[in-house]
Parts: structure tokens; C-alpha cells; sequence
């Protein structure tokens, strides 16, 4: 007995869901194997999308730390973070600072890389970057900038958590 099965726009969407599932369940193996270092971030008490970028660091394998202090600006300047770029928390991964909502695929990328730099940041609080997701919002695009001493470039563009 042989059953015909006609694609339909749902049955394409459960499918395409089940496939994103099993690729994210692959990614998040392999990222737990990588041996990731400890992420600490430092952020303020009253701060609610700094929770949701701390889930979406651990749902890419790291391990983190969380820090709540009330005022997070002097550790920002005790790193380095330039004031244009300073966002709601700052986070410390080997020796590099990730400032504000910078997506695990570019502390990654970083990480691998090792440049010589202070840090990547996401300046201000762009929607759809990683824990400034806003249902029925459209992520908008969005810059992660390295900097060091002096200097700035653009290390990568992203729309939500996806590079462009």
C-alpha cells in the first residue's frame, strides 16, 4: 500500500522547523565540546534583556557567569569600552570585554581569531540583536565593533543573530 503525500505550505514549515532543530541541537554539541571559556557578565539588577543575551550565550555553549552590581560604567572604563559604544552590560571572556548584545557567533569568531584588540561591542540596544528580540518587530540591522586603545573598526554586520 504506498501513500501519496502532497507538499503543503505547512507540511514544508513543520519540516523546515524540525531541520532548524536538529541543525541547532548539532551547533549546540558541538559548541559544548569546544571547551568555550567562562563568560562573566557584569550588569545592573534592574536589567531584563541582559538575562535574555546571558540565555542565548548559554543555548551557544558557554558557561556563564552572572555579576549584578549597581552601577556598571567604572568597570566599563576600567576595561576600556569607549563611551560611544557602551551599552547595558559589559562582559569579560578571556581577556577580551563584550559590551552589550553582541551574538555568541562573534565571541566566537573572536575567540578563534584572537586579534589584538580590547573587545567587540553592539553600541546601544538594537531590535533583534540577541536578548532584544521584540515580538512582531523585525530585526534591524546592526554593527559589533572591535576596538582597542584609539581605535574602531567594524568587525562584522548582523541582522538578529545572523551575519549579513
Amino acid at each position: 500500500m504506498h501513500t501519496r503525500y502532497t507538499l503543503t505550505r505547512r507540511r514544508l514549515l513543520v519540516g523546515m522547523a524540525h531541520a532548524a532543530l536538529a541543525a541547532s541541537a548539532i551547533t549546540e554539541a558541538a559548541a559544548a565540546t569546544e571547551g568555550l571559556p567562562r563568560v562573566t557578565v557584569t550588569r545592573d539588577p534592574n536589567c531584563g534583556c541582559c538575562i535574555a543575551w546571558v540565555e542565548h550565550m548559554r543555548a551557544s555553549g558557554f558557561a556563564v557567569e552572572v555579576v549584578e552590581i549597581d552601577d556598571v560604567v567604572p568597570l566599563k572604563v576600567k576595561l576600556g569600552v569607549p563611551e560611544a559604544l557602551m551599552s547595558c552590560h559589559t562582559s569579560q571572556v578571556g581577556s577580551y570585554v563584550i559590551e552589550g548584545h553582541v551574538p555568541a557567533d562573534a565571541v566566537k569568531r573572536l575567540l578563534a581569531e584572537h586579534p589584538d584588540a580590547a573587545g567587540i561591542a553592539v553600541a546601544g540596544m538594537p531590535i533583534g540583536s540577541p536578548g532584544m528580540e521584540i515580538k512582531g518587530e523585525a530585526p534591524r540591522p546592526y554593527e559589533v565593533v572591535i576596538f582597542a586603545s584609539g581605535r574602531q573598526n567594524v568587525f562584522a554586520r548582523y541582522r538578529g543573530i545572523f551575519r549579513i
